[in-house]
């Protein structure tokens, strides 16, 4: 039996890099069966995922969660798209946001709380330029050569 663990902390590490975060949310999922075995196995990728909005409710599009290995012939999708749970206010407030100004939301970070459930940080957030990218690697560079001196 493969080994499941409440201590799972999957992030996006690529989105911060191509995103600068203005709002980070916590979101529950709508998930099936086997995922949340899938997800506490630690077998979930967050990298090409993306939020969008159906029938003012948010969806998560292309979070790969792998297939159960213990499971049998009923197994879940591995990127389909899963509805998240907020309250009605964050929802109105990501959908005014994101028909005003252009931003997009992301997922950054897939965990398990203390109770058991699965939740979905996600971030409002708005697209670097090529420039923004080449200063944050600078500033990483400056501190990197700071904690070498000391």
């Amino acid at each position: 039996m493969p080994k499941l663990s409440n201590t799972i902390n999957i992030e996006n590490r690529r989105a911060k890099f191509d995103y600068q975060f203005l709002d980070v949310l916590t979101a529950g999922m709508v998930l099936r069966g086997t995922e949340i075995k899938s997800i506490r196995e630690g077998k979930a990728a967050l990298s090409d995922s993306y939020c969008f909005f159906k029938n003012d409710e948010l969806y998560v599009k292309n979070l790969h969660i792998t297939e159960y290995s213990e499971a049998s012939f009923k197994q879940h999708e591995p990127t389909r798209e899963r509805k998240l749970l907020l309250n009605k206010t964050e929802i109105n407030k990501l959908l005014k946001k994101i028909k005003d100004q252009g931003l997009t939301i992301i997922p950054v970070r897939l965990f398990i709380t203390d109770r058991g459930f699965a939740k979905l940080d996600i971030a409002l957030a708005k697209g670097k330029k090529l420039y923004d990218k080449r200063d944050d690697i600078k500033k990483k560079d400056i501190e990197r050569e700071m904690a070498r001196k000391f």
